[in-house]
């Protein structure tokens, strides 16, 4: 298991990559690691934070994908009816866009750290846009 180091905000979250479930994803994702961009509240989906990455085509379709991820699993939006993006969960989402409910690709897993989601939802959502850096740990 290649272990990932997430700092968001003041938080540090550690992780893994969900490679069996989600290859593709992931091995399209480690070509951008050190990965960093702000993280900002989501809109339409609950309790959530994402990163929104316009038109941007990873060449990826589903594999993994879920409108309901756990606290603590990042999905990525291939694109399609709405733009890419990346959503993390800190608690209960149904994930959706103006266009309505999507699905994206579970493909990492917060595993160390998941007591802070919570405070890292707030500080995004009453403070705005918090830097996120996902790395190898």
């Amino acid at each position: 298991m290649s272990k990932l180091k997430i700092t968001a905000g003041p938080y540090t979250f550690y992780g893994k990559f969900e490679e069996e479930a989600a290859p593709k994803t992931v091995a399209k994702f480690k070509t951008l690691l050190p990965y960093k961009e702000k993280l900002i509240h989501v809109r339409w989906s609950g309790e959530g934070c994402w990163i929104p990455l316009g038109d941007l085509d990873l060449g990826l379709s589903y594999e993994n994908h879920t409108s309901h991820p756990a606290p603590g699993e990042f999905i990525l939006y291939p694109g399609g009816i709405s733009e890419t993006e990346i959503l993390l969960a800190y608690g209960g989402v149904d994930f959706s866009s103006k266009v309505g409910q999507l699905a994206g690709n579970h493909f990492i897993t917060i595993t160390e750290g998941r007591e802070n989601l919570l405070a890292l939802g707030k500080l995004t959502l009453w403070h705005g846009a918090q830097d996120i850096v996902i790395e190898w740990a």
